[in-house]
């Protein structure tokens, strides 16, 4: 039996725990900034929504309940602009991690087939393309690829790891390649409701997608917006050919979302103050992380969304982050994202007050 795990890269965060002991042995405790998860508390009209449907044996339905599609299609049309936004439109995932992995798988992609990603990207793509044999390919500009073969093409804006935001026309003239060449687009958003120095746009939008899904998908979560990385709620939207066609697969795969977390989902998208409030707790994360990295003579570049500093010091990532941890702070090195990232740090904001307070004592 040939093992599927040998397909696949080293798993990147197995090489930061040498790093991690250094910053753990700090006097005053690590202060990790590695990772982007949630530590605020979830908000409680939320754990009220969960609790009040915890008296559920039942299987829940993949496609979601009623409420939960009008909540989701309400949503993208609030929010994202989506017009004539129907239930076909939309479809709920356990998490934005698992649809990112087995998507290729999902679609049928195999063996000569391309999946193209930025070339500072979430792991994950290229993670999903060597599951099911597919050949993953990096670009700078989607439309200097070679639309041979290539099946499907990631967008991902704002970016993880840099925060960049795709411009409204830069993503309409990339829908515009794709469509031209039959290339399917996914657009992951998971961070588009944190935006600090660009409104991110959706490729929903009827000024990218001309108001019609055709070959368009976005991709969104609930992890950063509302706290619920521990829910594993999420959500596609967009074609409704194709999420028909994932919504059969996804059943005969049980991959059901809890329908108490159906129900929590539906109170989260239906309040815009909870996200506000959030944001103003990153917001000031963020602006005290970035004076003091810029203080100490790091320069950050783009991050202009997100939850995260794209730092560097002109130097190895690896240098960097074992400079910082002698100094109890833990930061996730840009080569976890591509080669490109070989000089840069990702320095989430996602600690609490009281360890952000810490790093910026330790950095001044």
């Amino acid at each position: 039996m040939s093992a599927v795990s040998s397909r696949l890269p080293v798993f990147p965060w197995d090489k930061l725990e040498p790093y991690k002991k250094t910053a753990l042995a700090h006097p005053d405790g690590i202060v990790d900034l590695s990772v982007g998860t949630p530590v605020d508390p979830v908000p409680a009209l939320i754990q009220e929504a969960l609790v009040a449907a915890a008296d559920s044996p039942g299987y829940p339905t993949v496609w979601g309940t009623k409420e939960l599609r009008d909540a989701l299609t309400g949503w993208c049309g609030r929010r994202l602009g989506a017009v004539d936004f129907a239930h076909e439109n939309v479809l709920p995932v356990v998490g934005s991690k698992e649809l990112v992995a087995w998507l290729p798988t999902q679609l049928g992609l195999g063996a000569g087939d391309v999946v193209a990603y930025p070339r500072l990207a979430y792991p994950t793509y290229e993670v999903g393309a060597r599951l099911c044999g597919a050949t993953p390919v990096v670009y700078d500009d989607p439309t200097e690829l070679d639309p041979a073969g290539l099946r499907l093409l990631w967008l991902n804006s704002p970016s993880n790891p840099t925060g960049k935001v795709l411009a409204k026309e830069e993503l309409t003239r990339i829908v515009a390649w794709a469509r031209e060449h039959g290339v399917l687009v996914f657009s992951d958003e998971c961070y588009l409701e944190l935006g600090w120095e660009a409104d991110p746009v959706s490729v929903l939008h009827p000024d990218v997608c001309g108001g019609s899904y055709e070959g368009i998908v976005a991709v969104h979560s609930l992890s950063k917006r509302s706290n619920l990385a521990g829910y594993r709620a999420a959500f596609i939207a967009g074609d409704a050919a194709v999420l028909g066609e994932l919504l059969q697969i996804r059943k005969h795969g049980g991959m059901m979302t809890a329908a108490p977390v159906q129900a929590a989902t539906v109170a989260a998208l239906g309040d815009d103050a909870h996200v506000a409030e959030q944001r103003g707790r990153y917001a000031a994360r963020r602006a005290a992380l970035r004076a003091a990295l810029e203080a100490h003579g790091f320069r950050i570049e783009h991050s202009e969304a997100s939850l995260y500093l794209w730092a560097t010091r002109d130097e190895p990532c690896w240098e960097t982050v074992a400079y910082l941890a002698e100094k109890g702070v833990l930061v996730a090195p840009g080569d976890f994202y591509g080669e490109a990232g070989d000089r840069f740090v990702r320095v989430a904001f996602t600690a609490t007050d009281e360890r952000v307070e810490a790093a910026v004592k330790r950095l001044g």
